[in-house]
């Protein structure tokens, strides 16, 4: 059977793939006008510039971005938005509200839920998330009949809202990490985080295969609060030698002073050096979350490594966790990628604004991260870098994922558009109000700001929430 036509999409400016061209960096910011996309089989199969809408093409008015990656998600927080109090309280009495939201979590309960908060990263032009996924096993630690059901169930669920998933199955083996230095056994909730140790893990995370072509399995150590120093060392050879291809693993590291001291008063080294000395650097290169509290010899280390850095603005912002020393670390040195993490907003736009903003009160400067730097976090570095998505996604260019984001350019917060500086418009004005168009893989999963498989998104997460909440 011979293949299908292309489609043929005519956008009024967009943002493509630049030449490499190192000496004029600023014209990468600029958006070509008249862009003419064929797509087809999913992928974008030809881009031509500076074109006239031709007979056939369907007109895409506004600027044209990429989908963006969100690289690090816990989808059932997205219920404790609005619920938690903003009054007082610290990152540990949260932690007290989201584990209650977890206790009563069923596979079922679980996709239909998730598949909600997935189609509200669609409506703000989401086409791949990270899911830092460590909620595995029935109440009391109980595995499942299928030990990988509640994964299932997530990659389910990105299936159900059109997007592409990264599954990071997060090891979790300790409770915490106390002041005295030592790890407390998981309890209550923590049980259905925990496998009983890292073999029990190996064993259940590399029977997993994910079904789809959406989906790629992937794997993920909690924090050094929940991995112990062994455990930890042997997480990353186990990475090392395996013959499967995930993408780099993802940590949490240094999100509160308390893990700070914890380590130090455990192993006497900061997170950063603890996960040194645990190989996490040999061979490895893990995303790491948040890097919050970092000291001058962790800032020293993450550059000479060539970090990869996945910053969460918004949730870091709600929960007081701190600012990230970026000037320090230097955006020629590590790689970033984006994450909304708690969903206490979930607007990918407006966590790259913020990564600058919240710089900029930090230092006092302005430009620590350039607009295109932000849009590569969302693009590039989140699909490819932090997500595994390797080679054919992150740019509109020929070979690449047909995702596509179309902003419109007719409302009051994009007035003034001006193409040349289309990357500081999209970063520093525009909003995920503003996603009109988003299509996936070649497929509208968004039209004129309503999911096309799920029209009903708001009142499905609200009944989703509602049901597991009450």
């Amino acid at each position: 059977m011979p293949d299908r036509e292309p489609t043929l999409y005519w956008c009024e400016w967009a943002m493509v793939a630049p030449e490499p061209d190192p000496d004029d960096p600023p014209d990468a910011a600029a958006a070509a006008p008249g862009v003419l996309l064929e797509v087809s089989g999913g992928k974008i199969t030809a881009v031509r510039t500076g074109t006239q809408p031709p007979p056939g093409a369907e007109r895409l008015d506004g600027l044209v971005l990429y989908g963006f990656a969100n690289s690090h998600s816990h989808a059932f927080h997205r219920a404790l938005r609005g619920r938690t109090g903003e009054y007082g309280g610290s990152f540990w009495s949260w932690r007290k509200l989201m584990y209650a939201a977890a206790e009563r979590l069923t596979p079922d309960s679980y996709r239909n839920l998730a598949a909600a908060v997935y189609a509200e990263m669609a409506l703000a032009g989401v086409t791949c998330v990270g899911e830092f996924h460590y909620l595995h096993h029935a109440p009391g630690g109980r595995r499942y009949a299928d030990p990988n059901a509640m994964g299932a169930a997530l990659v389910a669920a990105a299936a159900d809202a059109g997007i592409r998933i990264t599954l990071l199955d997060t090891l979790y083996l300790a409770g915490g990490l106390g002041a005295d230095g030592r790890h407390t056994p998981p309890q209550g909730v923590q049980l259905r985080f925990a496998d009983a140790d890292l073999d029990a893990w190996a064993d259940r995370v590399t029977s997993f295969r994910p079904e789809g072509g959406h989906a790629r399995a992937g794997v993920a150590a909690h924090s050094v609060r929940a991995v112990p120093a062994g455990a930890l060392a042997g997480f990353a050879e186990l990475y090392r030698e395996s013959d499967i291809e995930w993408p780099s693993p993802h940590i949490h590291l240094s999100e509160q002073p308390a893990e700070n001291e914890a380590c130090r008063a455990a192993y006497g080294r900061t997170p950063t050096a603890h996960l040194a000395e645990a190989g996490l650097f040999t061979d490895v290169h893990p995303v790491l979350v948040h890097a919050t509290h970092l000291e001058p010899a962790d800032v020293r280390l993450l550059r000479e490594q060539q970090a990869d850095i996945c910053l969460c603005p918004t949730t870091e912002r709600d929960l007081a966790d701190g600012l990230p020393p970026l000037a320090e670390l230097g955006a020629d040195r590590v790689t970033l990628s984006l994450g909304s993490d708690g969903h206490s907003t979930i607007d990918m736009l407006a966590e790259a604004r913020a990564a600058e903003m919240h710089e900029r009160l930090r230092t006092g400067r302005r430009g620590t991260l350039p607009a295109l730097l932000l849009l590569d976090a969302l693009h590039e570095h989140g699909h490819a870098d932090a997500l595994g998505w390797y080679d054919d996604a992150g740019w509109i260019g020929e070979g690449k994922r047909a995702d596509l984001v179309v902003l419109d350019l007719d409302g009051v917060r994009t007035a003034g558009f001006d193409p040349a500086q289309a990357a500081e418009a999209a970063v520093f004005a525009a909003t995920g109000a503003e996603v009109r168009h988003v299509m996936a893989d070649g497929r509208w999963i968004v039209r004129d700001r309503v999911h096309t498989a799920m029209p009903d998104a708001p009142a499905r997460l609200d009944a989703a929430i509602r049901e597991l909440l009450g």
